[in-house]
């Protein structure tokens, strides 16, 4: 499908109680082409009168969906999955033209996304309670798993679609309802997420999205109503923490997967040819703007300048464009504010003693271009050791001894992910043991999968996406105790 033809089925309105509809106020928001700066479209801007009627419907249709059996709602998850691959280069040009990831990587998250629909609706059919004697013999004792509740989802710009299925998924599947708000910048992939639901036979209030260009003023009454039961944010951590002080006097269930520092560690006894290929998909995937991406790269000093040799040929090579042409593997960040900060962060390192051996500008023209850097010498107190860059930089700083590298790559707020890269099977396991990240990448570079548990320590967030923890996320427990069958 051409890129009109698309844009032009794409839906525009919010979906609230299984309708396409205005927002009461008739509002509307662009969105906007970050590599052209162009409006792709308009859409619905909804007002905090329509994110509650987002959540009476989540509410009316909570518990018809809480007692629907198991394996309709996992036929549901698997035929939107289905759906999702038939569309598949249509959903992935869409995220390309909204976010601006070259379209290679936005077919990547079109695979990754469709995971957790695939893996969601085969874990629906799998969740267990237990039954046993208490340990007196005098009764017997009966676990059993129950939804939540209706829950209120907010995702982020940077992957539009497996933000969503990531929390939607579970959520369906232990038989919640949702309402979902994606981000400003990137909301049409949802719309048509929720059109693929649709189209899968989803019941009417079990989604509900609702996109909107004032988010803190729909966001509150949603999450100070008491009807609402978990609130699950992928984001910054100062919004995450606002979150969860809205979040407490209702004692809601929350999931917050919020920012990260990554360390990136690059032992004397490597696999340079590995590390250096690692580092390119660590730095470099969805143009540096990922949670899990290295931010920091510890490495020894013995090898520090041949490491820093190799990725600057590799950077030099990068071609940088709009993400729909061929051969390009960097796109725009998504706004000018992103530019401001990676100019910010890139400034202060140099002033501070950093080499810049690639890159180190923006580039003029239209769109939000940012050339990939690397950065050597990069010298303690720099403001892009303490802040998460979220852009193309690849900043290298050097160490000596393992007690120095980890040291230094625990000396941040935040506990996301980690990356180790030696050929030494024990010092492997002590980085596990000693690292306090929620994810390790022990010699790779991309950690994230729809089976394992996602999420951080410290600040950088409460709570596990994916794997087999994902589901729990959304079910709560009930204990009973019965008399003794025997007495």
């Amino acid at each position: 499908m051409s890129e009109q033809d698309l844009l032009a089925a794409i839906p525009r309105q919010l979906f609230i109680g299984g309708a396409w509809r205005d927002a009461v106020a008739e509002r509307t928001l662009p969105v906007y082409d970050p590599a052209t700066g162009e409006v792709l479209a308009h859409i619905a801007d909804a007002s905090p009168e329509d994110g509650v009627a987002a959540l009476d419907a989540a509410n009316e249709a909570f518990a018809d969906w809480a007692e629907t059996p198991a394996r309709v709602r996992a036929d549901i998850l698997r035929r939107t999955f289905d759906l999702l691959q038939e569309r598949k280069d249509d959903v992935a040009l869409l995220m390309t033209l909204e976010m601006g990831k070259p379209l290679a990587e936005a077919h990547g998250e079109v695979a990754y996304g469709g995971e957790f629909l695939r893996w969601f609706s085969e874990a629906t059919v799998h969740v267990q309670g237990r039954y046993g004697a208490n340990p007196e013999g005098t009764g017997r004792m009966i676990v059993t798993q129950h939804p939540v509740g209706p829950c209120f989802a907010i995702t982020p710009w940077n992957f539009p679609l497996a933000m969503a299925t990531r929390k939607i998924a579970p959520a369906l599947a232990a038989g919640c309802t949702v309402v979902i708000k994606p981000a400003e910048l990137t909301p049409l992939t949802t719309l048509f997420l929720a059109s693929l639901f649709e189209e899968a036979g989803l019941p009417a209030g079990v989604l509900n999205v609702i996109t909107t260009s004032t988010s803190s003023a729909v966001s509150a009454p949603i999450i100070s109503d008491p009807r609402l039961r978990k609130l699950s944010f992928t984001g910054s951590t100062p919004v995450g923490v606002k979150l969860l002080q809205q979040a407490a006097p209702g004692v809601l269930r929350t999931s917050m997967e919020l920012g990260g520092n990554a360390p990136f560690i690059v032992f004397d006894d490597a696999d340079l040819d590995n590390a250096v290929d690692a580092a390119m998909l660590a730095k470099f995937r969805n143009i540096g703007q990922a949670c899990t991406a290295a931010n920091r790269f510890i490495v020894h000093r013995s090898i520090a300048a041949e490491f820093t040799r190799r990725v600057t040929e590799r950077v030099q090579q990068l071609r940088v464009g709009r993400g729909t042409d061929d051969g390009v593997s960097i796109g725009p960040l998504i706004d000018a504010r992103a530019i401001d900060k990676t100019t910010s962060l890139v400034d202060d390192a140099v002033a501070r003693g950093a080499t810049v051996t690639v890159g180190g500008v923006a580039i003029d023209g239209p769109g939000t271009f940012f050339a990939p850097t690397v950065l050597s010498d990069v010298q303690p107190g720099s403001d892009l050791l303490r802040e998460e860059i979220f852009g193309p930089v690849l900043a290298i700083i050097t160490f000596d001894d393992e007690d120095d590298a980890v040291r230094l790559a625990n000396s941040t707020e935040y506990g996301l992910v980690s990356y180790v890269f030696t050929e030494n099977l024990a010092r492997g396991q002590r980085m596990i043991e000693r690292l306090q990240t929620g994810m390790m990448g022990l010699n790779v570079g991309v950690v994230s999968n729809a089976a394992a548990p996602f999420g951080g320590w410290k600040l950088s967030g409460l709570g596990r996406e994916g794997g087999a923890e994902g589901i729990h996320e959304y079910l709560q427990s009930k204990y009973t105790l019965t008399a003794n069958p025997f007495a």
